[in-house]
């Protein structure tokens, strides 16, 4: 089962490289405003 996860600018940058160090999908908030298109998939790392 793959692990997806979105990090919002609170959590500490270190957290979100060992996850990927870990092979965990991470998109973070400062790669999405960077990436408007990114957007469009965000819906998928929402919990509802």
């Amino acid at each position: 089962m793959a692990i997806a996860l979105y990090m919002d600018v609170h959590v500490p940058q270190a957290i979100t490289d060992q996850l990927r160090r870990r092979s965990v999908d991470v998109l973070t908030a400062i790669a999405l405003a960077s990436e408007p298109e990114k957007w469009l998939n965000v819906v998928e790392y929402l919990p509802f």
